[in-house]
C-alpha cells in the first residue's frame, strides 16, 4: 500500500534522473561545438569543463536514484544499503568539484578577459608593426630606387667625365699640392711626348719652360682660384718648346684648405706658326710693294745716267782718266741694274711662264750647274728623289733660282768647315697634295733670332760684297707667286726626333695649281 502511495513520486525520481542525464550530455555536447567553432575562446573552454562535470555529477547522482528504485523494487534494499554510502560519497565528491569550478569562473573570466586584452593590445600592437613594416618595406623600396637612380646618374657622369678625359685632344691634368702631377691624359703625355711610366715622376716644373711663368701661375691660382687662358710655354721630352693656353682650377678640401689643380692645356704651337706665317705674310707683301715703287722710281734716272755715261765713253780714250771713271759709272750702274731687277722679281713685276714642271728635273739642272763648284769645296751633294712625282705648274727658270739660291747659301755656310754635305730630296705630301722639295745642309746653321728675318730684302748676314740679301727674298717671291710655300729648318729634326746641325730648306708646291695669266712686266730693263 505503501509503495503505491509512492510510486508517482519514484516515476517522477526515475524520470527525473534520466532527464537530467539527457540534458547534461547535451549540454556537453553543445560545449563541445562551441569549442571546436572558438578553440582559443577561454568561456567556452570553462563551459566544456563545467558541463563535464555537470554530466559526471547528473550520472552519478541519476545512477544513486535510478540504480536505488531498481533495487528497491527488486527487494535488494541490503544491497542498496551497502552501495549508498558510496553513491553519497561520489555525488558529494562531485558537488564539491561543481561548486569550485563554479567559484572559479570569474577568477577565470577575469584572466580570461586580461588576456583577451594583452590579444587586444598585442594585436593593436602587431597591426601597426605591420602597418610600420608596410612603410619601411616601401620607404626601402623608395630608398633602392633612389640608390639605382642615383647611382646610375653618378655611372653617367663619370662615364661622361671619363670619355672626356681619355678622348680629349687637349692635355687634360690634374696636380696635387706639391706641383706633382697625379694624373695625365694620354694626349697630354703625347703632347709632351712622355709614357705613361714617366708620368708619376713629372711635376709642373719639369714641364714649364720658364720659372716666372709657373709662379704666375701659381699665384693666381692661389688668390683668385682659377686660371684662364694663360698663354705659357711647355718644355717636351725631347727638349722642343711648344706654346698652349692654359686654363685650370684649384681644389680644396672640407675646410678650404689647398689640395691641388686640375687644369686644361691646348697646344697652340700650330696655330701661333700660322699666326707667324700670316703676318710674315703681310710684311713681305708690304716690302715687296715698297721694293716695286722704288724700283720704278730708281728705273727712270739710272737709264739716264747708264745711257750718258755710255754715250761719253765713245768721246773718251778708255785709258784716259776720264774714260776709267766712266767705266766706273757704267759698271756701278749696271749693278744698280741687277739689284732693281731683284727687286722687281722679288715684288712679281716680271713675267712668268706657265709649264708643266717635273721638280726633279729642275733639282738635276740646278745640282749639274753648281755641283762642280761644290766639289771644288769638299763639299758632296747627296740626291734622295722620289719617282713618278706628279707635275707642277710654273715657271721652270725662276724655280731653278730659287734652287740656286739655296744651294749658294748652303755653300757659303760651309766654306769656314773646308767641307761638308748637301743634300737634295723630293717626296710627294698626300694629304696636302703638295710636291716637297728640300735642300738641307751641314753647315753652321741660322740663329733663332734671325730665323724670322733672312726672308726680308736686303737682310744678310754675309760679309760686305758677298750678297745684297735679296737672293732669299726673290726665292720667297718666286715661291709665293707659284701658290707655295718655304719652311726652314734649323737646326734640323731627324727621324729619331734628334737634332742635327744644318739648315733645311723645304719648298711645298701644289700639284693642282690653277693656270693664272703671266703678269705683264711693264718695265724694259734692256732699253739701257
Amino acid at each position: 500500500m505503501t509503495s503505491l502511495i509512492m510510486l508517482p513520486a519514484i516515476l517522477v525520481d526515475m524520470v527525473g534522473s534520466f532527464i537530467i542525464i539527457v540534458l547534461s550530455f547535451l549540454s556537453l555536447r553543445y560545449a563541445w561545438l562551441l569549442i571546436r567553432k572558438q578553440p582559443e575562446n577561454f568561456l567556452w573552454g570553462f563551459l566544456f569543463y563545467f558541463c563535464l562535470t555537470l554530466v559526471c555529477f547528473s550520472v552519478s547522482r541519476a545512477v544513486g536514484h535510478l540504480l536505488k528504485q531498481l533495487l528497491l523494487i527488486a527487494d535488494n534494499t541490503e544491497q542498496w544499503h551497502v552501495l549508498a554510502p558510496y553513491s553519497g560519497g561520489f555525488n558529494t565528491l562531485l558537488m564539491i568539484s561543481l561548486a569550485a569550478v563554479s567559484i572559479y569562473y570569474h577568477k577565470g573570466i577575469e584572466g580570461f578577459r586580461a588576456i583577451q586584452q594583452k590579444a587586444k593590445s598585442l594585436k593593436e600592437a602587431n597591426e601597426q608593426l605591420e602597418v610600420s613594416a608596410d612603410k619601411l618595406l616601401k620607404m626601402n623600396a623608395n630608398l633602392e630606387e633612389m640608390v639605382e637612380q642615383r647611382t646610375k646618374k653618378l655611372s653617367a657622369s663619370e662615364k661622361k667625365f671619363r670619355n672626356f678625359f681619355i678622348n680629349s685632344k687637349d692635355m687634360v691634368y690634374f696636380c696635387d699640392s706639391v706641383n706633382r702631377l697625379v694624373n695625365m691624359n694620354t694626349a697630354g703625355l703625347e703632347m709632351l711626348g712622355y709614357t705613361m711610366e714617366d708620368e708619376r715622376n713629372l711635376t709642373l716644373q719639369n714641364i714649364f719652360c720658364n720659372e716666372d711663368d709657373l709662379e704666375k701661375y701659381f699665384e693666381t691660382l692661389i688668390a683668385v682660384g682659377f686660371v684662364e687662358d694663360l698663354e705659357v710655354e711647355f718644355v717636351r721630352a725631347d727638349g722642343s718648346v711648344i706654346y698652349v693656353l692654359l686654363s685650370a682650377t684649384a681644389v680644396y678640401d672640407e675646410e678650404r684648405n689647398f689640395i691641388g689643380c686640375e687644369g686644361i692645356a691646348k697646344d697652340l704651337t700650330r696655330v701661333r706658326t700660322m699666326m707667324e706665317q700670316l703676318a710674315s705674310s703681310e710684311k713681305m707683301a708690304s716690302v715687296g710693294q715698297m721694293a716695286a715703287g722704288v724700283a720704278h722710281e730708281i728705273n727712270t734716272p739710272l737709264g739716264v745716267i747708264l745711257g750718258y755715261s755710255q754715250l761719253m765713253m765713245d768721246d773718251f780714250s778708255p785709258d784716259s782718266e776720264e774714260g776709267q771713271s766712266l767705266q766706273v759709272i757704267e759698271r756701278q750702274a749696271k749693278a744698280c741694274r741687277k739689284i732693281v731687277a731683284d727687286l722687281l722679281k722679288f715684288s712679281r713685276q716680271s713675267e712668268s711662264a706657265r709649264e708643266n714642271i717635273q721638280i726633279n728635273e729642275v733639282l738635276e739642272d740646278v745640282l749639274a750647274v753648281t755641283e762642280h763648284s761644290l766639289n771644288m769645296d769638299h763639299i758632296h751633294a747627296h740626291r734622295d728623289f722620289s719617282d713618278n712625282l706628279p707635275a707642277i705648274v710654273g715657271d721652270t727658270e725662276k724655280l731653278r733660282q730659287v734652287f740656286v739660291n739655296f744651294i749658294n747659301n748652303a755653300h757659303h755656310a760651309m766654306e769656314e768647315d773646308g767641307g761638308g754635305d748637301i743634300y737634295l730630296s723630293s717626296r710627294y705630301e698626300e694629304e696636302s697634295n703638295r710636291v716637297v722639295a728640300t735642300v738641307r745642309d751641314t753647315g753652321h746653321g741660322i740663329p733663332e733670332d734671325v730665323v724670322t728675318k733672312i726672308f726680308d730684302p736686303f737682310f744678310t748676314t754675309k760679309s760686305v760684297g758677298k750678297g745684297t740679301g735679296l737672293g732669299l727674298s726673290v726665292s720667297y717671291g718666286i715661291v709665293q707667286e707659284h701658290g707655295g710655300t718655304i719652311e726652314v729648318e734649323s737646326p734640323v729634326k731627324g727621324r729619331g726626333g734628334e737634332k742635327i746641325r744644318g739648315t733645311a730648306f723645304h719648298v711645298k708646291l701644289p700639284v693642282t695649281l690653277r693656270e693664272s695669266p703671266s703678269v705683264n712686266e711693264d718695265l724694259n730693263l734692256e732699253q739701257f
